[in-house]
């Protein structure tokens, strides 16, 4: 037996889950700190320059679950086919996992190209605060435009760090994140404000500063897998061919189907949400722009459990290792909320310090801070249903997952946020909390369904 899947069922089931949990909370961490130095940089230039980068980053946010979603689905099989030790089927998902991709990335590209204008005039409400609108269009315009360029290495560093991880590979991803942080704070120091004669971009130079390190990330990850053969093998060797050979190939894209839609659609709801809460005014938009920014830093850690999670109970599966998979999924989501917490702590330490940091409003920091006590008091509900949906997606249970996630938004949290936004009296810091709490509901929901254990199978046996 290969001695990474003896690892894997033999070791300490947290241990586990933290040795691929903790790269790549780390990585993401320190991409979200570059969000942070982006976000402080950018709006030091203004409210209206903080605002443009928030839309178009909420429009950039949808393509970026779609390409997760593309990469999902095929991933639980690539996880089982690992616990299986079995290379062929391995390889055949990779190069499905690129083929869905390429498609997202040319839909994509062509839906802002094309479709930038009324999309991000979905987001320009009235300020009360004398917010300069057609400023602020014109500047999510440039620095979208700009992002379509990175679109490409994110999707193919998309593909090679997920495929990584199935095989419990999490350092090299990280190693490469870090890099594209590195990079992405130094091309945006010297491009946003013009330094060693350099042209002061502005917005335009933070966009040009995140295409420079993710062109860096994914340089680094193509020569590491293939120069490093012998380590990577399960990935290095599958683009000899691009032909995707397997023989279950319209039941694993059956079962992919669900995941693409439900990380779409999730985006997508998650946008339309933000888009209601603008209905507001402006100075919304930008108040939960700096909420958001720093609950990326603490969300990082719901994440990274959650793929794991995903990783851990997915071997097993496909080892058959049923019985170990249903007791060790509980004890990993409940795990995984007792560390939310540790991030609910820290965001309330911080909820006056992290907005006094804007150069913007007294109406907008306070706004802030008042979205980031919500969040806080929320992140560990975030991490126990997190644990639930990657534990009911792994054993491929794709549509139920579908409607328990995705569908949950779209059919109840956006309708309740436009309802309230469109018709209420009440103020949006209320409207928010209405919003939040009915993920109770699906923390319920989600419970059930894991304890049931439907979703307990090995797919690539079936």
């Amino acid at each position: 037996m290969d001695n990474s899947v003896k690892e894997v069922k033999e070791a300490n089931v947290y241990k586990q889950c933290l040795k691929l949990a903790v790269p790549m909370m780390i990585q993401n961490a320190v991409m979200n700190i570059v969000m942070l130095v982006d976000n402080l940089m950018v709006g030091s230039l203004g409210t209206e320059s903080i605002t443009a980068v928030s839309i178009a980053s909420q429009l950039l946010f949808v393509f970026n679950l779609a390409v997760f979603g593309a990469v999902s689905g095929p991933g639980i099989y690539a996880t089982q086919y690992y616990g299986q030790q079995n290379k062929e089927g391995f390889w055949n998902v990779f190069r499905l996992k690129f083929w869905l991709c390429l498609i997202v990335l040319i839909i994509g590209g062509l839906i802002f190209s094309f479709g930038h204008t009324f999309l991000i005039n979905l987001f320009l409400h009235g300020s009360e605060t004398g917010l300069n609108c057609e400023l602020t269009f014109d500047l999510s315009k440039s620095y979208l435009l700009i992002m379509l360029w990175g679109l490409i290495p994110f999707t193919l560093t998309q593909v090679y760090a997920s495929s990584l991880r199935e095989t419990g590979e999490s350092m090299l991803p990280m190693n490469a994140g870090i890099l594209s942080v590195v990079v992405d704070i130094v091309f945006n120091y010297l491009l946003i404000f013009g330094k060693l004669g350099l042209p002061a971009l502005g917005v335009e130079g933070a966009g040009l500063a995140t295409v420079i390190a993710r062109l860096a990330e994914v340089l680094l990850l193509l020569v590491c897998v293939h120069f490093g053969r012998k380590r990577n093998i399960y990935i290095a060797d599958a683009l000899r061919t691009f032909r995707v050979k397997l023989d279950n190939l319209s039941v694993v894209l059956w079962k992919s189907l669900p995941m693409f839609l439900n990380e779409l659609m999730w985006g997508a709801g998650f946008t339309a949400t933000n888009q209601c809460y603008s209905l507001k005014g402006l100075e919304v938009v930008a108040g939960l722009n700096i909420a958001s920014t720093l609950f990326s830093q603490m969300i990082v850690v719901v994440m990274a459990l959650g793929v794991s999670i995903g990783i851990v109970i997915g071997q097993y599966l496909g080892a058959s290792e049923f019985e170990k998979a249903k007791k060790n999924s509980i004890k990993l989501t409940l795990f995984s909320g007792y560390i939310s917490c540790i991030a609910m702590v820290i965001l309330l330490c911080l909820r006056n310090i992290f907005p006094s940091l804007y150069e913007t409003s007294e109406e907008i920091r306070r706004l802030g801070t008042r979205f980031i006590m919500v969040l806080a008091f929320f992140i560990p509900i975030h991490g126990i249903i997190n644990g639930l949906y990657f534990t009911l997606r792994c054993g491929g249970k794709t549509l139920i997952t579908f409607l328990f996630d995705s569908m949950y938004t779209m059919v109840l949290c956006l309708p309740v946020a436009f309802l309230l936004c469109k018709f209420s009296s009440f103020d949006i810091i209320t409207i928010f909390i209405m919003v939040q709490s009915l993920d109770f509901i699906k923390l319920c929901i989600g419970y059930a369904l894991v304890r049931k254990g439907t979703w307990i199978s090995n797919i690539v046996t079936e």
